[in-house]
């Protein structure tokens, strides 16, 4: 009776491991979902086409095409599409268009072209 207890103890102590790994992993793809939705508000801000949009997210899909979807495909396409999402060239010219009317606004004698 023992043993089993002690088995049991073992297999409870597996799964409880198990279920930590797991709410870690989830955790992670929360992150990195979260940093998704806020890089797509911040282009819906910036009035970015749907059609880039569109460009953007079959860019990554194609990237991380795999023939096995799994858990670590999920985290490779959250991953690959926050990248593409940040590397987006209206997300960095729009701060240096803003510092650029700023300095026109504040500085009348400049004329910017």
């Amino acid at each position: 009776e023992l043993q089993q207890k002690v088995e049991e103890a073992e297999l409870l102590k597996m799964e409880l491991q198990m279920l930590e790994t797991e709410r870690v992993r989830l955790s992670l793809v929360e992150e990195k979902l979260m940093d998704v939705l806020q890089l797509l508000q911040q282009l819906r801000d910036l009035n970015i086409s749907k059609r880039a949009l569109g460009k953007i997210l079959l860019s990554t899909l194609e990237s991380c095409h795999d023939p096995q979807p799994g858990k670590a495909q999920l985290f490779e396409v959250l991953d690959t599409l926050q990248q593409e999402l940040a590397a987006c060239e209206l997300l960095h010219r729009q701060p240096l268009e803003q510092a650029q009317s700023r300095r026109s606004l504040s500085s009348p004698l400049v004329i910017s072209c």
